[in-house]
């Protein structure tokens, strides 16, 4: 329950994301925006601009009548230059709302965001780790350069957010980014309605996608960047494609990798087999075209796209990464196999293409858990709280 009793001034909120581009991150930063700009917050949402081949969900912010402050030169890559002009032009904005909360959403945000503010003011100071790139991304000396700064800004930052119980034990455990008191775990909140309303055998939007009633469709969705795997995933098609003739695969997203990921499908001789579909700002129509929904990511936080496919009662099978064995329970919701096991991956796609029956008593089951674990009511209810505690009013 929300305990604020503020009377005065409503708590101002400053919440920065790098960058508005499908995903988690954005649709949290956003929505949260919108809800918290009422009697008891004034919220400010302040954004970069998204790369390109990547997909904008600046239409989400239209939507819900949020008007972000846009810092062109805040991205997603380091640029040295970009970055100090960037950092200036936060302290100002920051001088300017006067924030009593400066929540960072992202690692480059986050960088940038509490450097920036330790310079502009006393505001507290929340970072959210929506996923970390201590696995995956960089060089081992380059990763154990973020480790650092990661620490030193965590000795500067009030409160710490983990979207699931697994990366607060990355964080506070593994990586030694901060102690267990200053992290809290706060679970991802969406709108999954529009998904819990798809029926478990309605598969009236196929045709939107060139597949037919009979087919069995695999389906992947995310940016084609190689933290995603999608070439385990074209690996992983082939290998099902052998077994049964059947089956399609399905991939939703764009990125820098689209063209090699089409050349190595045309290699494997699945090009035939293998739709690229690009970004649908419209999600439920994926996923109601689809069987089985999988992940093959080498790192994660909490995928959305995961818990968009359960909402919508679709088995999953995904790598075991990230927070995603925090609400994916094997052998129940869907299986998940050890990152870049593509036999293991094949074996459990082909199971689930042979039990329908299976596979509607997993999404049933998944369905249920996911609309209950990441209500975006509960997750307003969360941040308000902590918002209200680390301010101490």
């Amino acid at each position: 329950m929300m305990t604020n009793t503020h009377t005065t001034e409503p708590l101002r909120i400053l919440r920065l994301i790098a960058r508005l581009n499908i995903g988690g991150p954005a649709i949290q930063a956003i929505r949260l925006t919108a809800a918290l700009n009422d009697e008891r917050f004034k919220s400010l949402l302040v954004t970069g601009v998204v790369g390109q081949n990547e997909g904008d969900m600046r239409y989400l912010a239209d939507q819900l009548g949020v008007e972000p402050v846009v810092i062109p030169t805040l991205g997603r890559e380091i640029h040295w230059y970009d970055d100090v002009l960037t950092l200036i032009k936060l302290v100002r904005i920051m001088r300017q709302f006067k924030p009593d909360i400066i929540h960072t959403h992202t690692a480059k945000a986050g960088t940038l965001g509490r450097l920036a503010a330790l310079a502009a003011g006393k505001s507290k100071k929340v970072h959210t780790f929506h996923g970390h790139v201590f696995s995956g991304y960089f060089s081992p000396w380059k990763t154990r350069l973020f480790i650092h700064i990661e620490r030193f800004l965590a000795g500067r930052t009030d409160r710490i957010i983990a979207i699931s119980a697994r990366q607060k034990h990355d964080l506070c455990q593994v990586y030694a980014i901060a102690p267990e008191e200053k992290v809290t775990v706060v679970p991802l909140g969406l709108d999954l309605q529009p998904f819990a309303e798809t029926s478990l055998q309605d598969f009236s939007s196929r045709p939107l996608f060139g597949l037919q009633p009979q087919h069995l469709v695999v389906t992947i969705a995310g940016r084609l960047v190689p933290i995603k795997n999608h070439k385990m995933f074209l690996q992983v098609a082939q290998k099902v494609a052998a077994e049964m003739e059947h089956a399609r695969f399905l991939i939703v997203g764009e990125g820098e990798l689209r063209a090699e990921l089409e050349a190595h499908a045309q290699a494997l001789g699945i090009s035939d087999k293998v739709l690229f579909a690009g970004w649908h700002r419209e999600m439920r129509p994926v996923y109601a075209a689809s069987d089985i929904a999988v992940l093959t990511s080498l790192n994660e936080g909490t995928p959305v796209s995961l818990i968009e496919a359960m909402a919508s009662a679709r088995a999953v099978v995904t790598t075991e990464v990230g927070g995603v064995a925090d609400f994916v329970e094997d052998g129940v919701d869907g299986f998940y196999v050890p990152s870049g096991d593509v036999d293991a991956m094949t074996a459990r796609i082909l199971q689930l293409a042979r039990d329908a029956s299976m596979r509607l008593k997993m999404g049933a089951h998944g369905r249920e858990k996911v609309l209950q674990l990441f209500d975006f009511g509960r997750l307003q209810r969360d941040v308000e709280n902590l918002y209200v505690h680390v301010s101490g009013q």
